[in-house]
């Protein structure tokens, strides 16, 4: 490691154990590897330093951005070096005109819609963590958000990407147009491959006109099926929200306990959702709730959406989370929020779902006991039935989170071998000595 604390300015390595811990693991119950080293990378330069002194040292790297990352994509292996992202944070560009931002990867999401939105624009994709986590977390996993159902998600919103290969090479993807379709589709690839393929440095993204007015509605229904039966309706119907959002009885009571919402003894889901022009149409499809509300007041939205963006936390509360995100067509939700009721039931674990319900994709959290080493048998039991259950609907077993390390036994069902030796070969021509965050994804 001397040679690389020497290449590098003072400051950017850290080898104390006690402190490289801190950088080790993600948001999951995934044990981490004890690494070799930590690089702080303030600058292209210290990335293209790091990855050319790893593969002439044979030494994996575990890119890292916030660590808010959900399927252990970002844990670390034993002997790797790991390669924070998080001091890298500048806004390179902000183009109005264009509508297009070059975005460093530290760069903190809700940090970059702000800046957009001074100029009346605003960067869609925006993850219940969206303030604390960065562009370059969001874009290893192709995260999504709450206004995915409208705006897409990560992919959707990134034109072109700064990359540093395993050998340190530097190669610019895609474009800064609003189109164009020379070669293949690299930023495509990089966007979602979750550090394995390469070190994204800068991201040009896509920002899009902010709505100057939106309605918000709020649904309690009695039925959880009911709530999503209402979802199919509303997109059947165009309703063309700009965010559907479910919660179920047990995840209200998570925030019930923590912040004191007032929850309805008869409550077992609410609906929240946000339009530009069709909260009352959307208001109606909720025929089955037993209340329902339309808003203009941008207090009440945030106030609704906050209890949204609180959900994750609350339900840490309450014990150790296997949290997923199985994604289906939005006309079989239904169907699927029923498996997941039904499989809590069968294997008396305690499951807390919320949804970005717009776009089909359901986050069962599975609780289980804290300080277990991971979750116990029937946990993960009803983990597999989830996921085949989605897979069996036509659905896919993440549809934001990444497959990272938690996900990887089940891949095969989804990807096939054939799909799974191309992976395979996709990886090795861009990392063939497969030091770029080994193990995970593929």
């Amino acid at each position: 490691m001397e040679d690389l604390i020497a290449a590098l300015p003072d400051g950017r390595v850290l080898t104390d154990p006690d402190v490289t811990e801190s950088y080790a693991r993600d948001r999951t119950f995934v044990p981490p590897g004890r690494p070799l080293g930590v690089v702080l990378a303030e600058t292209r330069d210290d990335v293209v330093t790091t990855m050319r002194w790893a593969t002439e040292h044979r030494v994996p790297v575990v890119p890292r951005g916030a660590g808010t990352g959900l399927a252990g994509g970002a844990t670390a292996t034993d002997g790797c070096l790991i390669l924070s992202l998080a001091r890298m944070t500048r806004i390179r560009e902000l183009s109005p005109q264009d509508e297009i931002a070059v975005a460093e990867p530290g760069v903190i999401t809700a940090d970059l819609d702000r800046a957009a939105r001074e100029h009346g624009l605003m960067y869609a994709p925006d993850p219940s963590s969206y303030e604390v986590s960065t562009i370059g977390g969001n874009l290893a996993t192709n995260a999504g958000g709450l206004r995915c159902v409208k705006y897409g998600v990560t992919r959707d919103s990134t034109l072109g990407l700064e990359v540093v290969l395993a050998d340190g090479r530097i190669i610019n993807t895609g474009r800064r147009t609003v189109k164009g379709v020379t070669g293949y589709d690299l930023t495509g690839l990089f966007v979602g491959s979750e550090g394995t393929l390469g070190v994204i440095t800068a991201a040009t993204l896509r920002l899009r006109r902010a709505p100057a007015e939106l309605a918000t509605v709020a649904a309690e229904f009695t039925s959880l099926r009911d709530a999503a039966s209402a979802v199919s309706a509303i997109i059947a119907a165009g309703c063309n929200p700009s965010l559907l959002e479910l919660m179920d009885r047990t995840t209200l009571e998570a925030i019930d306990e923590w912040k004191n919402i007032g929850l309805e003894p008869g409550t077992r889901a609410m609906l929240i959702a946000q339009s530009e022009s069709s909260a009352d149409q959307m208001a109606k499809l909720c025929e089955a709730a037993s209340f329902v509300a339309v808003s203009s007041s941008p207090e009440e939205a945030d106030e609704l959406i906050g209890l949204r963006r609180l959900a994750y936390q609350a339900k840490e509360r309450l014990g150790q989370c296997l949290v997923e995100d199985v994604c289906v067509p939005r006309s079989v939700l239904p169907d699927m929020i029923s498996t997941i009721e039904d499989v809590a039931a069968r294997h008396g674990v305690r499951i807390a779902t919320v949804a970005h319900a717009g776009d089909g994709n359901t986050h069962p959290v599975f609780i289980f006991e804290r300080g277990l080493a991971e979750p116990p048998p029937e946990v993960w039991a009803a983990a597999d039935e989830v996921f085949r259950a989605a897979l069996a609907l036509g659905g896919t077993l993440t549809g934001e989170h990444g497959v990272g390390v938690i996900k990887r036994r089940w891949l095969g069902l989804e990807t096939g071998p054939v799909v799974t030796e191309i992976h395979q070969g996709i990886k090795q021509v861009f990392d063939p000595l497969n030091i770029l965050n080994p193990g995970k994804a593929i």
